[in-house]
Formats: structure tokens, C-alpha cells, sequence
């Protein structure tokens, strides 16, 4: 059976990083979660005061953007991967509020894609690969075997980023994820450098009303399809 890459892009909350987790763990494919790339360098620059009153110094951020060493290390005790930046594992402190609503500046700049593509574009060399985020499908991997998009509504994703950050003892109040999130896709649609949108050859799928088994039965029907 031939190894091929799925590329899985869509608006922020939509579950993306659970379907492409759950496929990569049924196939023995890797998994790599580009969102918490961006994300830690968000965390990066938040804690190296290189974002003030919403702008980021990008010239400061261009100087340091080598100080910045991204790793996956798989968790046994948590059964999951897990992102470390310059050697700290920070999983959780990326996925808080604080750093939700700074990333999108972040991921718009140039050279930090630039580099995090060339970093994702580094995974690919044997296949075998599941990776999700906004430009997989369109930019990182063009010739994807797989491309899948998800989406669902606003409201919905901001009931599952709250319930998520519950779960965690990190609760945020609804309305303020809400505006996150709708924030979240302008800023992802509109941006000048590798905006959020739907692949030509991608399969759309609303998935607000579907649960996570759903989700898994879907994807997996089509995975073995398109691997024959």
C-alpha cells in the first residue's frame, strides 16, 4: 500500500488537529501540528517583548527568528505529541487565549512562513505524513494525495475552544473566544502572505453537527480509498 501526505487546513477550532491526531494514529502515519509552530513563535516573541500594543517588531523578530528551535516529542504517559520550544515543553501555554489572540499577526509575516514552511516542507521526505493547519493543502504540500477542508460556524468553534480550555483548567469567558475566533478569520482570510482558503482539489466537510467518531469514520473511508 502506497504512503501518501494529507494536508488538512480550515478556520481556527474546527478540530482539525483531533482528525488529523486520530487518522495518523489508525494509519502509523506522523503527525505534525503546524499551528504550534506559529503558535510558539507567538509565545516566542510574546515573552521576548517583540509584540507591543498589537504590532510585532519585525526587525527584532528577523534577528532573532534562528534563537527559535521548534521539536515534536511524543508524550507516553500523556499518548501524545507535544511541542517544545528551545527545549521547553510549552503544549499547554501555546494553546491559552493570550497566545490565540496574538498568533494571527505573527503567522502573517513573511519570513516567519517562509521558515516554518521550509521547517514543515523538511517532515515530507518519506511520506507517510498527516499534517494540519491553514496553507498545508495550498502551499506547503500543492501535490498532496489527501486534501481536506474543514469548517463549521463560529459559534460552534467557540463552544469547542471553551469547553477545551475547561477541560484544561484554563477557562476563558464564551463572548471573548467568540470574537477570537471571528477575529482569528479575518485576519487568516485576508492576509497578504499565503491566505486561508479552500484548495481546487480539496474535500470540503462541515463538520459542526458531526462528532469525533463521525469525523474518524469519514476520514478513514476516504484514506483508504485514495491509498489503493
Amino acid at each position: 500500500m502506497k504512503r501518501i501526505i494529507v494536508a488538512i487546513d480550515g478556520f481556527s477550532s474546527c478540530g482539525k488537529s483531533t482528525m488529523a491526531k486520530d487518522l495518523a494514529k489508525s494509519v502509523g502515519y506522523a503527525y505534525v501540528d503546524s499551528g504550534a509552530m506559529y503558535r510558539s513563535v507567538t509565545l516566542f516573541c510574546q515573552r521576548n517583548g517583540l509584540i507591543k500594543e498589537g504590532v510585532v517588531d519585525e526587525t527584532a523578530l528577523r534577528e532573532r527568528i534562528d534563537d527559535i528551535h521548534i521539536e515534536f516529542k511524543f508524550n507516553e504517559e500523556r499518548q501524545r505529541n507535544e511541542t517544545f520550544l528551545n527545549g521547553e515543553n510549552v503544549e499547554d501555554e501555546i494553546r491559552t487565549l493570550a497566545v490565540s489572540s496574538q498568533v494571527s499577526i505573527v503567522s502573517s509575516i513573511g519570513f516567519v512562513r517562509r521558515a516554518m514552511v521550509a521547517l514543515q516542507q523538511s517532515y515530507s521526505k518519506d511520506k507517510g505524513i498527516v499534517m494540519d493547519g491553514r496553507d498545508i493543502g495550498t502551499v506547503v504540500f500543492p501535490d498532496a494525495e489527501l486534501k481536506i477542508f474543514l469548517t463549521a460556524s463560529p459559534e460552534i468553534r467557540a463552544q469547542r475552544r471553551y469547553d477545551e480550555l475547561k477541560q484544561k483548567g484554563m477557562e476563558e469567558p464564551y463572548e471573548d473566544i467568540l470574537e477570537n475566533v471571528k477575529q482569528r478569520d479575518h485576519l487568516d482570510m485576508t492576509r497578504a502572505e499565503s491566505p486561508l482558503r479552500k484548495a481546487d482539489d480539496a474535500i470540503e466537510l462541515d463538520n459542526g453537527e458531526m462528532t469525533i467518531e463521525d469525523q474518524r469514520r469519514w476520514l478513514l473511508d476516504i484514506f483508504k480509498e485514495r491509498v489503493k
